[in-house]
């Protein structure tokens, strides 16, 4: 089913099917694990459920629930037509997350659709024999085989699997698109932003909310290009790993939801982090906290190669009184920086741009595609979600873990008129009855299927935390009733502790004595149940690629009606990032007088304004 472009008719089918199915088993979706006792959550299950699932192994839980791979599945018993149904449209809904993705496959653009002869996809790597690790990864686990050295500095495998696969795609789009320049939306300490400059030439911004991790960004960047420095002097010839010689410009600024496209524009130009040995540096007398320009470097991102300009090259933001000390060889005024910010959009000129988050939190992904649909700068975008339990909805407009603004929105730019959450985007969605998530259903979207399989299939005693939780609730919740699902930080190693000491440690944690008397009995009654406890997980757990499913169609769906395809692409191995599909979407393209044209049609047709 997903192997095809879905039509315009098929996601509305899709969202309709989504939020009936959801609708119908949202006590699982919105049940609490740790509250498997207190609230007798086995019972909420059909009988027959009951009957068929309390005695599964957990190598079985995995291949006759979870597993959407397996074709011979071995029965123990006869299982009831409603659980059967239950998994398999589970499985048919959610869009599919293997990562060896290819031509034929969904997620991306045909190559006729963007003009393009010969589209090479980035791909995956093969799994070694253990089906977990990629190939990549079989030499060293440390370090990725297909990604230069320079790349892997200060990179967990796991990241360096990811900028490698996503950086090829943004690649891709910029040569799609015809543009060059890329702006990284939650970039932290620049490993994509870095990746993209130096290994593939690209003009590169990123921007991150944490100055700390903005200011460590450009000093990784120092550090190398003097590895570079130091290698040139070796060779006694120019680095073939160095593509381009500007580094990315690092930014240092939380991007507002509710704030417009224009305003982010101005935050891309006049915003810039550097580090010195004394600490990151600001220049002083900028118009709000935490805004300065970096002395040495463009104020804003460079022009398209295929401008057409025959000018000298210059910082395209510079309006011809700009004085900041860049590529216009000028000091810097702080009176200039507003007008040279207002100069960089203002101006026809100004740079097209792919824009890529890579794992956005929350609301700003949602906030990425609006920019993508109402910037007329932005050409393309690839985005990667994550934390969707922290997006805003007219249910929750302030989620636990809610990124509060740094300050209020400036006074000359104007809310948008919508009540603006980040679920649901879509007109199509918001009208459809059941299509609420709750906090608890978006948290579980967030959980790693495949790992908890890995762990089924080893029998690993990890799987006795959930259950040690649970009895602890119960616990707690005697002493304290107000005390409902407290928080408990992660105790470590907390599976091969016994469960005394366990409760100690937790009940130290909420605030009660540690030494609180336990009923042995009723406790080791409970923790007898841990094969239940793990069921009921994996019932919860397999709603999780569901819930996913709707919110990245409902994003989709959103694009449909603004009228921009996408595609949703499996890029990264499930194994190593959980959070691996990749929405990507690219605008038709523009001649320099701002008219569209297709690669089907030589007549270009003028772009609308989207201003």
């Amino acid at each position: 089913m997903f192997r095809s472009t879905l039509s315009v008719e098929q996601q509305r089918n899709l969202a309709e099917k989504l939020t009936r199915f959801l609708s119908d088993y949202q006590h699982i979706s919105d049940s609490y694990i740790i509250e498997f006792f207190s609230e007798d959550l086995w019972n909420t299950l059909p009988v027959t459920w009951q009957e068929v699932l309390c005695d599964l192994s957990y190598p079985q839980i995995a291949d006759l629930l979870l597993d959407t791979t397996l074709v011979d599945r071995r029965y123990p018993s006869v299982w009831p037509l409603s659980l059967l149904a239950f998994r398999s449209t589970a499985h048919a809904l959610a869009f599919p997350r293997a990562s060896d993705w290819g031509r034929d496959n969904v997620a991306f653009p045909r190559a006729s659709d963007w003009g393009q002869d010969n589209v090479a996809f980035p791909r995956a790597a093969d799994r070694g024999q253990d089906n977990v690790t990629p190939m990549e990864f079989l030499e060293n686990q440390c370090q990725s085989s297909l990604l230069g050295h320079i790349f892997r500095k200060h990179v967990k495998p796991k990241k360096q699997h990811e900028i490698r696969m996503l950086g090829e795609l943004v690649k891709q789009l910029c040569e799609q698109s015809g543009c060059r320049s890329v702006v990284d939306v939650g970039s932290g300490q620049g490993h994509l932003t870095r990746f993209l400059s130096f290994g593939f030439g690209l003009s590169v911004t990123g921007i991150e909310a944490d100055h700390t991790l903005a200011a460590m960004a450009s000093r990784f960047d120092g550090q190398l290009l003097l590895t570079l420095e130091k290698e040139t002097q070796k060779q006694n010839s120019s680095s073939q790993l160095l593509v381009s010689g500007s580094p990315p410009r690092h930014v240092a600024g939380w991007v507002n939801p509710k704030a417009s496209w224009e305003s982010f524009i101005e935050q891309l130009s006049t915003e810039c982090v550097s580090e010195t040995p004394s600490g990151p540096k600001r220049v002083r007398g900028s118009e709000q906290q935490g805004r300065g320009v970096q002395a040495d470097a463009p104020c804003t991102v460079d022009p398209p190669r295929d401008s057409g300009s025959a000018a000298p090259r210059r910082s395209s933001s510079c309006s011809p009184e700009c004085s900041c000390k860049n590529e216009c060889g000028k000091e810097f005024s702080p009176d200039s920086v507003r007008s040279c910010a207002q100069a960089a959009y203002q101006q026809p000129g100004h740079p097209d741009f792919v824009l890529t988050g890579l794992h956005a939190c929350g609301d700003l992904s949602a906030t990425l595609l609006r920019h993508f649909v109402n910037c007329p700068y932005v050409r393309g975008i690839t985005s990667v979600a994550c934390c969707y339990m922290k997006i805003t909805t007219k249910e929750n407009p302030t989620p636990p873990g809610l990124v509060e603004p740094p300050a209020a929105p400036a006074p000359d730019r104007e809310t948008p008129p919508l009540s603006e959450f980040g679920y649901p985007l879509s007109s199509w969605v918001r009208g459809l009855p059941g299509h609420r998530l709750s906090y608890k259903a978006r948290e579980g979207a967030c959980h790693a299927m495949e790992d908890y399989m890995r762990r089924l299939r080893e029998e690993s005693g990890l799987l006795r935390t959930h259950c040690y939780r649970a009895t602890l609730e119960t616990v707690v919740r005697g002493a304290r009733p107000e005390l409902r699902r407290a928080g408990i930080q992660t105790i470590k190693k907390a599976h091969l502790l016994p469960f005394t000491e366990y409760a100690r440690l937790g009940l130290a944690r909420v605030g009660l004595h540690a030494g609180l008397p336990l009923d042995r009995d009723r406790v080791e009654a409970m923790l007898k149940q841990e094969g239940r406890v793990v069921v009921y997980f994996s019932l919860a757990l397999l709603l999780a690629p569901v819930v996913e499913t709707l919110v990245l169609l409902d994003r989709m769906i959103y694009l449909q009606e603004n009228g921009l395809e996408s595609r949703l692409v499996p890029l990264f191995d499930p194994n190593f990032s959980p959070r691996n599909l990749v929405l990507v979407a690219l605008k038709p393209r523009v001649d320099r007088e701002g008219k569209s044209f297709t690669s089907n049609s030589a007549t270009p047709q003028k772009r609308k304004n989207q201003h």
